[in-house]
C-alpha cells in the first residue's frame, strides 16, 4: 500500500511541477514582464516562481525513489516537511488576508504531496 501512496503524491507533485512550470510559468512570466516593477523585483520573482517549480519536480523525483526502496525511507521526511510547511504558509497567508492564495492549487496541491507522502513512509 505505501507503494501506491508515494506513488500517487510523486504523481501529483510531478503534474503540480509541470502545470506549474509551463502553463503557470507562461501566465506568471507575462504578468511579471508586463508589470512596472524594477528589473531586479522582477528577476527575483522570477527565480522565485521557478524554485517551486523546481521543488515540486524534486518531490516527485524522490518520492518515486523512495517507492522503489523502502529503506530509503529517511530521504522521504524533508519532502514531507518542506511540502507541509509549504501548504501551512498558503493557508496562514490565506487566513491573514491574502485570500485568493487559498483559490490557487498550491496550498492543496502541497497538502496531499505531504499527507499522502507520510501515509506511504508512516
Amino acid at each position: 500500500m505505501s507503494f501506491w501512496y508515494l506513488n500517487i503524491a510523486a504523481f501529483i507533485a510531478a503534474a503540480g511541477a509541470l502545470f506549474h512550470g509551463y502553463v503557470g510559468g507562461r501566465i506568471y512570466l507575462s504578468r511579471i514582464n508586463g508589470s512596472d516593477l524594477e528589473d531586479l523585483t522582477k528577476s527575483l520573482s522570477i527565480v522565485s516562481w521557478q524554485v517551486f517549480t523546481i521543488w515540486l519536480a524534486v518531490s516527485a523525483c524522490v518520492l518515486v525513489r523512495v517507492s522503489l526502496d523502502a529503506s530509503l525511507d529517511l530521504m522521504a521526511y524533508p519532502i514531507v516537511a518542506v511540502n507541509a510547511l509549504c501548504a501551512l504558509l498558503f493557508f496562514y497567508l490565506g487566513a491573514i488576508g491574502h485570500t485568493r492564495l487559498l483559490k490557487l492549487p498550491g496550498a492543496y496541491l502541497t497538502c496531499a504531496t505531504a499527507g499522502l507522502a507520510y501515509l506511504g513512509i508512516g
